[in-house]
């Protein structure tokens, strides 16, 4: 197959007369790789004008589940850990909200990619003043670095805890790990995705074991789910951090990305049917990324609000657990961790290297941002700075930087002249508004706060 080919073939692709086949990989080699058999498949189904059944549904999953690495990374293991030992199942509502936000939010970054073949960096450029996609680009830069100091340190914390390693060394073996993680993604799409959601279902089978250990009081739970509250001002930094943690900045931009071209489309049917896809995948991967941020807040609440309410550290939880819950909650707790920080850790960089190429125009090798991303976290444990502190830090900073992104991402695709017929509804602009809102309501509590000003019922 020559290189210049603009239409390669797609294998088990059914061309059509008139039509050329789909597709947008090309390779040297007699056997098509797994990526490109996954779109030539892909092809097959749009053509067919039909879902198929589960099989069939996988084939568009990927997307979604890379994304929502980004709502189990290790900044949520430390958020989870002080909102669960401080405040046992009161704080789950916030978890749940959280969760909810990041599906519309996650809907509307794929929907955005799908519609317009335009990530949401790529649009900011487009269509922003060059001072706002300047501020904006700085902006997602520094969040992309607190992203990484949380990704990068909670698993080399892991690790350390593991191997009985420094926590530098631990950080090296990190470093490695996660390049190696990165280099799948040079044989294209789909390789990635599978090593990504094995991870996931690595983090979320060590919950589901922790739920099935931790003495958990369901009523409690469900009235935490339930009901909202703020017992105090800590609860509302808490509060704060975990929406920083779960709605994540790098993520909205991230899964843009990953829907604008991996499946080539041809009209409005095929981008609904790919958009419907989207949509329950969505659902279903920030389900289980929500289900996994509740279990970790019920194991803490469980565990230590009690007898160990002032367990900050995650070091300190992965040691209290053994004599408390035995050691399979301890070894559980430190897998998942360990999975969590390699792959958000990959995953982020990803995100990176998006953002800068949609804002800027260029890109650099993925070892260097690899490099780059990597120096606060080190310079952090130089500084003898308690990963835990940190990594609850940089969750609040994230929640902070969150607001560009989602107003951004809400002007876009509210407007029929970008997005056609795909732009949002009445109903979902409310509610993506709102949630904007909610956010920037939040942001202003905790500034005000650090500026020393009391609230009313918080002080």
């Amino acid at each position: 197959m020559p290189l210049d080919d603009p239409h390669p073939a797609v294998p088990g692709r059914r061309a059509r007369q008139g039509r050329p086949p789909r597709g947008m990989m090309q390779v040297r080699s007699d056997r098509p790789s797994l990526s490109l058999r996954t779109q030539g498949a892909i092809g097959d189904v749009l053509d067919a004008g039909r879902a198929g059944g589960l099989r069939k549904a996988l084939l568009f999953a990927g997307p979604a589940v890379i994304a929502s690495t980004a709502y189990m990374d290790p900044g949520n293991f430390a958020m989870n850990i002080q909102a669960g030992s401080r405040y046992g199942y009161r704080l789950l509502w916030v978890v749940v909200l959280a969760d909810l936000i990041a599906m519309l939010f996650q809907a509307l970054s794929a929907k955005l990619g799908i519609a317009t073949g335009r990530n949401l960096a790529e649009m900011c450029r487009e269509r922003f003043s060059t001072p706002v996609v300047l501020a904006m680009w700085v902006v997602s830069e520094v969040a992309a670095m607190a992203t990484d100091l949380a990704e990068f340190l909670g698993g080399a914390i892991g690790l350390a805890l593991l191997l009985g390693l420094p926590l530098i060394a631990g950080m090296a073996v990190t470093a490695v790990a996660t390049y190696a993680i990165l280099l799948a993604e040079r044989s294209g799409f789909r390789g990635m995705e599978m090593i990504i959601g094995g991870f996931v279902g690595v983090i979320g089978l060590c919950y589901l074991a922790e739920l099935l250990i931790a003495p958990v009081a369901w009523p409690g739970v469900a009235r935490g789910m339930a009901v909202p509250q703020l017992p105090d001002a800590q609860a509302v930094s808490i509060s704060v951090g975990i929406i920083g943690a779960t709605v994540m900045p790098h993520a909205i931009y991230l899964h843009s990305g990953l829907t604008q071209a991996r499946v080539p489309v041809r009209g409005e049917r095929d981008r609904r049917a790919v958009l419907r896809f989207s949509n329950r995948e969505v659902v279903i991967a920030l389900a289980v990324a929500g289900a996994v941020n509740l279990a970790m807040v019920i194991m803490a609440a469980s565990a230590f609000h009690l007898s160990h309410g002032d367990i900050a550290q995650i070091e300190t939880a992965y040691r209290a657990l053994a004599p408390l819950l035995g050691t399979a909650a301890a070894a559980a707790f430190l897998v998942s961790l360990i999975a969590s920080g390699l792959s958000s850790s990959a995953v982020g960089t990803m995100a990176g290297q998006i953002v800068m190429q949609g804002f800027v125009g260029f890109r650099i090798p993925i070892w260097v941002r690899r490099l780059v991303t990597m120096l606060p976290a080190f310079a952090v444990v130089a500084a003898g700075v308690d990963g835990t502190r940190a990594l609850v830090l940089s969750q609040i900073l994230l929640s902070l930087a969150l607001p560009a992104p989602m107003i951004a991402l809400v002007l876009f695709t509210r407007r029929r002249d970008i997005m056609g017929p795909l732009a949002n509804g009445a109903l979902t602009d409310a509610a993506a508004i709102a949630g904007t809102g909610l956010v920037l309501a939040l942001n202003l509590v905790l500034l005000l706060q650090s500026c020393g000003i009391d609230l009313p019922g918080l002080g």
